[in-house]
């Protein structure tokens, strides 16, 4: 078997926390062979850390020397640096969130598909031993047909006070395109082929715009604070489903809160604690599960699947039309907030407000 050469564009704190030592840990299939940042020293840095040969002040130069890259920069830079990768003929595994638009997501899905290269979009919540335990109990029909789909992912005064986090131009949003992205994606890879038709949503940001804030993640200026920390959302399906979706960086709340839950016509089921809520035999059950098999790490599992998939020795877990999907909720959600109305949702384009 070949090896594969990856670079890295962007090697900021998830790629060194995350990527680099979940594709350091498939040896036998993938090496390590160039890193690429906008802050060249930090780029070093990593190269003389990780023991990697390759350092370029320009992406661009990288891409002529792997076989794949991971893409770790902020959100800005993901449609760009996607398509120049997939154009040059490169494999390309980008962070969430996919792009900051559903257009830009259209780009790299053409780039992809004119290029015959795999895009892979970091969703690794899909990848957490709960959530494929969830897939299998959805796939096998125990709670039936999904009905109401409560997806939250809430931090009490957990801003993050690092890196470009809360800068609107670079990230496009804060708590939603940030954290909320996950417990969305997964809700909507638990129910399946469902279709999103209209979105309602509100973003609110009072609490981080408020002087002298208690916050766990650090410190951060509250004058210029300018995204979303705590959103909310409403999504109608073409099924009758629908997803109450609840976010948030700083929430007044006793403590922090992350799980996907449905209710299904035969049953429920929760993610983080899993648990399946079944009427059986006259009986209410509650299950909880003994154990759960699958890596602790999620990124272990999503890196290996990538380099799988470039090799073509596996089939995508997070395919890019699924993260296209995510995006355009975002962005549905966010116009929705600002319009005051609902969208209308058409998969094939864009949003078109009501």
């Amino acid at each position: 078997m070949n090896m594969l050469k990856i670079g890295f564009i962007g090697v900021g704190g998830i790629a060194e926390s995350r990527h680099i030592p979940a594709v350091r840990k498939l040896a036998e299939k993938a090496v390590i062979t160039g890193v690429s940042d906008v802050n060249h020293h930090r780029a070093q840095q990593i190269a003389e850390t990780y023991n990697i040969p390759g350092v370029y002040e320009n992406y661009h130069d990288l891409l002529e020397n792997v076989d794949a890259v991971f893409i770790s920069t902020p959100n800005k830079f993901h449609a760009e640096i996607s398509v120049a990768a997939l154009q040059a003929g490169v494999h390309v595994f980008c962070e969430k969130p996919m792009a900051l638009s559903t257009k830009e997501c259209d780009e790299m899905i053409k780039a992809a598909e004119e290029s015959g290269k795999v895009l892979s979009i970091g969703y690794h919540y899909r990848f957490m031993k709960n959530a494929q335990a969830a897939k299998k109990v959805m796939l096998e029909g125990e709670i039936g047909e999904p009905l109401v789909i409560r997806a939250q992912g809430l931090r009490r005064r957990k801003v993050p006070g690092w890196g470009v986090f809360t800068n609107k131009e670079l990230q496009g949003g804060g708590s939603l395109i940030d954290y909320g992205c996950h417990l969305l994606d997964l809700a909507l890879w638990l129910m399946g082929d469902s279709v999103p038709v209209e979105v309602m949503g509100s973003q609110y940001n009072l609490l981080s715009r408020t002087p002298k804030q208690v916050n766990l993640w650090g410190d951060f200026d509250h004058s210029t604070f300018e995204v979303d920390d705590h959103v909310t959302g409403y999504v109608r399906f073409e099924n009758g489903a629908s997803l109450l979706l609840e976010t948030s960086w700083s929430a007044n709340i006793k403590e922090d809160l992350e799980n996907v839950s449905i209710s299904g016509e035969k049953g429920g089921l929760d993610v983080f604690p899993f648990h399946l809520n079944q009427a059986k035999h006259g009986l209410l059950l509650n299950s909880e599960a003994a154990f759960i098999p699958g890596d602790d790490n999620p990124g272990n599992p999503q890196a290996e699947n990538f380099v799988d998939c470039c090799l073509g020795l596996a089939e995508q877990v997070v395919k890019p039309e699924e993260a296209r999907r995510v995006s355009m909720l975002i962005e549905a959600i966010y116009e929705s907030s600002l319009t005051g109305s609902s969208v209308k949702l058409n998969e094939r384009k864009e949003v078109e407000s009501q």
